[in-house]
């Protein structure tokens, strides 16, 4: 008999057969659940999605872009997200941001179903649960940093001088303490995306979506950002980075591959590279 108890391990961790057979069986060997932090390998899933398909109308022809997605991204994972151009990446980083809804599937985020939410719905949950970073920054050239930084504060409710408190301990975490007074025309493209991942973790976000964060800089700056990135990770953060660079991917801990609208592979990445490796490939450029 599965009790109320298990079920709710059961669709908390979206735990597979083998999983829950282990936890079943400790339930009726001692009569209780051992709270999860006792099982370091019951971690809470952030993302879940279930057969999840989308598909365009294109006059008088229908373009499958997502045909049957099945992924499971947990807390605290690193997760880059690869695929050849007509693969289905951006679309699936649309959907897993909240940018678009799917045609069928279900879509389950931080334990809130949210493939079926209407769009004022979805601008609530990309504000508190997602946090963004662009390849082209998508910063306001009229603001400063810290104002860029602290806007997404602004639809949190927050006061004026806590917008301000915490839009400077991000910029000071990702090393712009100086510079929170300039705008995005007296940055180098490398500090303009710093500010971006700054305004993505301003709000606790439940993930950082990350869409070819490096794909306009060049290859010291690229191991810069990454090195950000890395931070953010050890710190507790969820990280989906969308990439075509195998280099960049090679950072992420879990590679998940695209190809026609399916899932071809989805691996552990063994040969993780740190941006402070000492062997790392472009170590030379980068000093």
């Amino acid at each position: 008999m599965i009790t109320k108890d298990l079920l709710l391990y059961r669709n908390l961790y979206h735990l597979n057969d083998y999983s829950f057979d282990i936890i079943e069986n400790l339930y009726f060997s001692y009569n209780y659940i051992v709270p999860s932090n006792k099982y370091k390998f019951l971690k809470k899933s952030i993302i879940h999605t279930t057969a999840l398909q989308k598909t365009y109308v294109m006059g008088t022809e229908e373009v499958h872009a997502l045909k049957h997605i099945d992924i499971n991204i947990n807390q605290n994972e690193y997760v880059a997200l690869m695929g050849p151009s007509g693969s289905g990446k951006s679309t699936l980083m649309n959907l897993l941001g909240c940018l678009d809804t799917p045609t069928a599937g279900e879509y389950i985020l931080n334990n809130q179903k949210v493939s079926d939410l209407e769009d004022k719905a979805l601008a609530g949950i990309r504000n508190t649960e997602i946090g963004f970073v662009f390849q082209t920054f998508n910063l306001l050239p009229r603001m400063t940093s810290m104002e860029n930084v602290a806007l997404p504060l602004v639809y949190a409710g927050m006061s004026k001088l806590q917008r301000m408190e915490r839009a400077q301990e991000v910029l000071e975490m990702v090393g712009l303490g100086d510079r929170m007074d300039h705008k995005p025309n007296e940055l180098s493209g490398g500090q303009r995306q710093r500010v971006a991942i700054a305004r993505a973790i301003v709000n606790n976000p439940s993930i950082i979506l990350a869409d070819e964060p490096t794909g306009n800089l060049d290859t010291k700056t690229s191991v810069e950002i990454m090195s950000i990135f890395e931070e953010i990770h050890n710190n507790g953060n969820t990280i989906i980075l969308v990439t075509h660079e195998p280099d960049i991917a090679e950072h992420a801990h879990r590679i998940i591959s695209l190809r026609d609208g399916l899932v071809e592979t989805d691996i552990k990445n063994d040969k993780i590279i740190k941006a402070n490796d000492p062997n790392h490939r472009y170590l030379d450029q980068s000093n």
